[in-house]
């Protein structure tokens, strides 16, 4: 990890069509190869700061740099260019649930092709192999033939790590990405990310709801509460009562503020 900003968000805000607050003036500089966990309570803004990183959702007003680069009006070829550069991993897989599990992790590189080439599957034979060796990376191998509804919740989430990988990303995003998987299963997904951060450099940043597994993984929490950023530490900094407050009710914490 280096001190150089991977991203950046500055004076950041969102208001979604309806009159909600997604976002709230939210600043936020984040490192190359940091493995960065985003906590708070349902509806804090967690998914929406992850999916202003790749544009899937615009802001409103303030600027978010990625590399240096303003990504606020990106268009065309430039936002397709964004979008190769970070890998999307979602809490419900996002697989094509009746299509191999090679198709599945090959399609992490149509972002490298022209839309007839990637639509007929004539992917390289380079990018075959790669694909074989991420799905070796997660453990998964044998399943390369294999549909992706054969098989299990934890399986079809490190297939899309695997997918995230041949990508070749910078940046690797990662929404609730245990959210619907047996303990046994979250410590494996949760080490194939820590393994694409430490052994390739890539920065990841992860939305999760566990405490014990913020504390074990992350480099850095932040803590998010009706949109506004109220906790940013690095790991060695961070307390268990501290944890606790970003999840407490919005009244309890305004209360406690009185009293103190």
């Amino acid at each position: 990890m280096t001190d150089e900003p991977i991203i950046e968000f500055k004076h950041v805000s969102k208001t979604y069509q309806n009159g909600t607050l997604g976002l709230k003036d939210i600043n936020l500089s984040i490192p190359k190869g940091q493995f960065l966990v985003v906590v708070g309570l349902s509806g804090a803004g967690k998914s929406t700061l992850m999916r202003t990183i790749n544009r899937m959702h615009d802001i409103s007003t303030g600027d978010i740099r990625v590399d240096g680069e303003s990504i606020v009006h990106l268009k065309g070829k430039e936002l397709r260019g964004l979008r190769r550069s970070i890998g999307m991993i979602f809490q419900n897989f996002n697989l094509v649930k009746r299509s191999s599990v090679q198709r599945n992790v090959l399609s992490g590189r149509v972002g490298y092709y022209s839309t007839w080439k990637s639509t007929l599957g004539l992917f390289s034979k380079e990018d075959k192999q790669k694909a074989i060796e991420a799905l070796q990376r997660v453990g998964l191998g044998e399943k390369l033939y294999s549909r992706a509804d054969e098989l299990s919740g934890g399986q079809q989430q490190r297939v899309a790590i695997a997918r995230a990988f041949m990508q070749d990303p910078k940046i690797v995003l990662a929404d609730e990405p245990i959210a619907s998987l047996d303990p046994l299963t979250t410590e494996s997904v949760m080490d194939d990310l820590k393994r694409l951060n430490e052994e390739f450099h890539i920065t990841v940043i992860v939305n999760l709801h566990s405490v014990s597994l913020a504390k074990r993984f992350a480099d850095r929490i932040i803590g998010l509460r009706d949109g506004e950023l109220v906790y940013d530490e690095p790991i060695s900094k961070v307390t268990e009562k501290d944890l606790e407050a970003i999840y407490q009710p919005v009244s309890i914490v305004k209360k406690s503020e009185v009293q103190a």
